[in-house]
């Protein structure tokens, strides 16, 4: 199975997926985590943050968790996603990809920051700190409109929002285990 995350910068997709690791892993499932932001210093450096690059990311992104996925291992893929189309794409591509949204309103990431991004789209245009095309700012993500599950990280806590990941991924792991030993 591969989790297609899907939301926006300080949403909580890395800490939602390490926590559902965490928790499946003690109950004997297999996770592995593919980081937006960790792939992008090694195996996606060559791309910037233009729409064409963000696509090539996810689509290397999703291959990646493909093979996870191929051997068992469900692979939670953490990563912005902005665009309906490419989402789209994965679930055409590979078996088993779901699109898990985590939703929070613009202000309360504001407020977060947790790496300060949010802050330097509001510098003036002329500081070279300045970021012009923040996803959800100054650049544009697609809410999915078909999401196979919809977590507010603003109205949930952390807990129930793992709790409602694990729940979500186990049921599904069962009925997939379900139709392959029954045609």
């Amino acid at each position: 199975m591969v989790i297609q995350f899907c939301g926006l910068s300080g949403v909580g997709k890395t800490t939602l997926a390490q926590q559902a690791k965490d928790h499946l892993s003690k109950g004997g499932i297999s996770v592995e985590i593919i980081d937006g932001d960790i792939y992008r210093t090694q195996l996606c450096k060559d791309l910037g943050f233009s729409k064409a690059d963000r696509q090539e990311n996810v689509r290397r992104l999703g291959f990646i968790a493909s093979r996870f996925s191929s051997h068992g291992i469900v692979a939670i893929m953490s990563v912005i996603n902005p665009y309906e189309d490419t989402r789209a794409e994965l679930k055409a591509s590979y078996p088993n990809v779901k699109t898990v949204y985590l939703d929070c309103p613009i202000e309360t990431l504001f407020l977060r920051d947790t790496k300060g991004l949010y802050k330097r789209t509001q510098l003036p245009d002329h500081d070279p700190e300045k970021i012009n095309n923040l996803t959800g700012v100054n650049d544009s993500f697609e809410v999915p409109s078909d999401a196979d599950l919809c977590l507010n990280t603003d109205l949930q806590t952390i807990g129930e929002c793992t709790e409602a990941l694990c729940r979500f991924i186990v049921k599904e792991l069962e009925f997939t285990n379900q139709v392959l030993q029954f045609p």
